[in-house]
């Protein structure tokens, strides 16, 4: 199997069957990310401990595959990571997806690396990046 159909079948499997779409009922976090050039349209939730480790995350909205697989494979990811774990895993993916992540990096993100080729589609990029984006400024507004 090569490596563009485990892209395929991991935007697939997590657009078709999110694990996080669901609303918390009580979120220290909500943020609103919207990609006014496609329609794409999050909101995401989180829950952190005192501790600041992230217990809980979910998501909802509308938009593409690509959009919508990325924001639950990035909640996958974030989930059990503190505050800054949780910035540095966005870095991370920014880094990939602008081309400028080594091999070792993109292998940290696990199933987030099948996303590495929308760093050659920048409109895809964009879907791709906006759930991370969203993450940032809530982790970073505090």
């Amino acid at each position: 199997m090569d490596l563009k159909q485990i892209y395929r079948e991991i935007v697939n499997e997590h657009n078709l069957h999110p694990g996080h779409r669901e609303e918390l009922i009580r979120p220290r976090y909500t943020q609103r990310g919207v990609n006014p050039t496609c329609g794409d349209d999050i909101t995401l939730q989180l829950e952190l401990d005192d501790g600041d480790t992230i217990t809980e995350a979910a998501f909802s909205g509308s938009g593409c595959a690509v959009s919508q697989a990325s924001t639950d494979i990035m909640l996958d990811m974030i989930i059990g990571h503190s505050r800054q774990e949780a910035l540095e895993i966005v870095d991370i993916f920014m880094s990939m997806v602008r081309g400028e992540a080594s091999e070792e990096e993109i292998e940290s993100l696990e199933e987030a690396a099948a996303l590495q080729d929308v760093a050659h589609m920048p409109a895809r990029a964009k879907c791709a990046t906006l759930a991370w984006h969203t993450l940032r400024k809530t982790l970073s507004d505090e």
